[in-house]
């Protein structure tokens, strides 16, 4: 049996599939048009398209060339089952990984958004209370406001 290597066939996900929807039904999240809502959304979309579920709240804060996107819950119930078993590390190292197969649909959504190349991304999960922290760094300000 064949094992499947995501770097030989890498995600076939488009950006539009993140931008163009608008995701944050029912999500917390700062409203209307501007850069920050916008990553939101994408980033609220990355996690309810590919995790099969998103946050309950999002907030994107830019600073310059730095952006970064905060998701307040989102566990799927088999994360949670894992967490009560003890099990942090296994739920961390899966989402990191997760994220590094995501990584080219999920720049360049930000890059789309931001008119910026994304020059590198990092994400990153905490627990008690689950947090995740989405982190780009750009070439440059974002041309748009």
């Amino acid at each position: 049996m064949a094992v499947h290597d995501s770097r030989e066939h890498p995600i076939e996900a488009d950006s539009e599939e993140l931008t163009e929807p608008d995701w944050t039904r029912e999500v917390e999240t700062e409203s209307g048009t501007n850069i920050a809502a916008e990553v939101s959304n994408a980033m609220v979309g990355l996690k309810k398209k590919f995790y099969g579920r998103g946050p309950n709240k999002a907030k994107t804060f830019i600073n310059e060339n730095y952006v970064f996107c905060v998701l307040d819950g989102g566990l799927t119930q088999n994360e949670r089952t894992l967490l009560d078993a003890g099990e942090h590390r296994l739920v961390r190292q899966f989402r990191l990984r997760f994220q590094e197969v995501m990584k080219g649909p999920t720049t360049e959504a930000v890059a789309r958004i931001t008119g910026r190349e994304v020059l590198t991304y990092h994400s990153q999960i905490l627990f008690e209370p689950t947090v995740t922290v989405e982190m780009f760094i750009l070439d440059g300000e974002p041309v748009r406001v």
